[in-house]
């Protein structure tokens, strides 16, 4: 989510509808204002409350930045004192606006609660937005994420997705997808990548090869590591083998990340931003991966005895100053 971004976009948006007329020279001139000084833009509670979560989301990231040089101590001491200030910023921005998507979202899943409880309480979000202001259809033309204001409504039905993956709930976290899909088909949340993990663990293949084709085979380390699934779910070991060998080339640290996975804290609201190609991509697609992964028992030891594939983990490891934890 990018916050700041998004918070100058619906400023500039609302005044420009308040002063009304304004040529396109007059637009640029209100963005740069809104742009220099957010702050004073701020003129209704609405925009307050999103303006306090905003802020609050930039100082836990930023804090989020300095864990890989804290030891356990201090890191736990940090996290609960980041997540409690984030939590009490959400509070504050619901006490000017009960309805902040993003203030309720950050609440549903700021807590170390279990996976169970985090889907509850994002899914009961949801039913309550749907009872509020429609179905997540209602109303949309052209591509969902264009409307700044509809954005949050986005995130809460990809939060619920990719929470419905964690709790074996294939077949919601399917619609819920294909529904971001239908009404966002340039997919800014991601919706494609849960979609392709949920399709691999139903052994779907004709559904995972025609979204595979629909966003025309630009694979990822989401789509990559879903087929080689996909293929094992189903038996077919040669094809499998080969999209092993295919996610350990294309994806960067794919198989270290398989073999050695990271810690990666629950999203907060949305999946981070990564660059396309990057270690990070192949990070956060094995993490979403995890509960299916596990529900594998020896999906990984059947990847370590893959001819070169222990050795290129550890190649990758070497060479990035990664620690290596042998198990296998």
């Amino acid at each position: 989510m990018n916050a700041n971004e998004e918070l100058i976009q619906r400023l500039t948006l609302k005044r420009r509808r308040k002063l009304g007329g304004l040529s396109d020279q007059a637009s640029k001139e209100l963005e740069l204002a809104v742009r220099k000084d957010p702050a004073s833009f701020v003129d209704d509670d609405a925009e307050r409350a999103f303006y306090i979560v905003t802020q609050a989301l930039a100082r836990h990231h930023a804090s989020v930045a300095d864990d890989d040089v804290r030891d356990d101590d201090s890191y736990a001491q940090e996290r609960e004192r980041r997540n409690q200030q984030l939590m009490d910023a959400c509070n504050k921005a619901l006490t000017l606006d009960v309805g902040c998507v993003d203030a309720l979202l950050l609440r549903a899943l700021l807590p170390d609660y279990s996976a169970s409880h985090v889907f509850d309480h994002v899914n009961d979000l949801d039913k309550t937005l749907q009872d509020d202001d429609g179905p997540l259809t209602a109303g949309v033309s052209g591509d969902a994420w264009t409307n700044v204001f509809a954005r949050p409504r986005l995130r809460v039905a990809a939060a619920l997705a990719r929470s419905c993956i964690d709790t074996a709930r294939f077949g919601m976290a399917e619609r819920r997808c294909r529904t971001l899909l239908e009404i966002s088909p340039l997919d800014q949340m991601g919706a494609r990548y849960t979609l392709a993990l949920t399709l691999a663990r139903m052994e779907d293949e004709d559904g995972f090869n025609r979204l595979d084709a629909l966003f025309s085979h630009h694979g990822n380390a989401w789509f990559h590591l879903s087929r080689v699934i996909l293929m094992y779910k189903l038996g077919r070991m040669s094809a499998a083998r080969r999209a092993l060998r295919g996610f350990d080339q294309l994806c960067l640290g794919g198989t270290y990340t398989l073999l050695q996975p990271f810690y990666v804290e629950r999203y907060l609201p949305d999946r981070p931003d990564f660059k396309p190609g990057s270690f990070d991509e192949s990070v956060y697609a094995v993490y979403e991966a995890d509960p299916i992964i596990a529900d594998m028992p020896e999906f990984v030891h059947w990847a370590v005895d893959q001819p070169g594939i222990l050795a290129s983990a550890h190649d990758f490891a070497d060479r990035n100053g990664f620690d290596w934890h042998d198990e296998y």
